[in-house]
């Protein structure tokens, strides 16, 4: 479906305050900014703000959406013959590889990850969506499964995979904040996803797989 003009603005006039927002926060940290100086610097009024982004925090973690689903996504778009696990390891060696930015490995992130470690607010709502990440995965994998409400498997998978995800973006993020190459940061990430690998045992590498009967 095309974006229509009204929602591209509505898109963009987001995505400015956001950016305006981030700035100040790298400038001065997040819990010296106020909303209202926020709205000044954008040239919008404060509740045009609050419309947008109804709680501080979301100004900063504004592409959160697309991360909570992330690896619940990728557990939905396996290949045939494929496991969940693999799923999960695949994308996240895909993205680690290709220095993405959607894991951190980008020049700047350094002024990124002070922010947060500077301001409680944010780590609690990183907290927060990393226990949003988990529980959509568990979603995934019980539908994906048909696993009964009862059974335990599909939390405890998630509990798994959410490990080696979270590990990872733990580990670019403290990298990172050394102001280090995120080329170097890359191929260390790549042989710790090999070291955890082969932490997972058998069950988890082989459950859920795509056309297994």
């Amino acid at each position: 479906m095309t974006e229509g003009l009204r929602e591209r603005k509505k898109r963009q006039t987001r995505q400015y305050i956001s950016d305006v927002a981030t700035g100040l926060f790298v400038e001065r940290g997040f819990d010296a900014v106020t909303v209202a100086e926020i709205a000044a610097a954008a040239d919008v009024s404060v509740n045009t703000v609050y419309n947008y982004f109804p709680a501080k925090e979301d100004l900063f973690f504004d592409r959160s959406a697309g991360v909570v689903d992330r690896l619940a996504r990728w557990v939905r778009g396996r290949h045939q013959g494929e496991a969940a696990a693999a799923a999960v390891l695949r994308e996240l060696r895909e993205e680690v590889e290709a220095v993405s930015p959607r894991v951190g490995l980008i020049p700047g992130y350094s002024a990124f990850m002070r922010v947060i470690e500077d301001a409680p607010a944010l780590r609690s709502r990183l907290w927060a969506i990393g226990q949003e990440v988990q529980a959509n995965l568990e979603g995934a994998l019980r539908e994906e499964t048909g696993a009964a409400a009862d059974d335990p498997m599909p939390e405890l998978i998630a509990g798994q995979l959410g490990w080696v995800h979270s590990t990872v973006m733990a580990v670019i993020g403290r990298e990172m904040v050394k102001a280090r190459d995120p080329r170097e940061v890359s191929r260390e990430v790549l042989v710790l996803l090999d070291d955890m690998e082969d932490l997972l045992s058998e069950r988890v590498l082989n459950y859920a797989v795509r056309g297994a009967e």
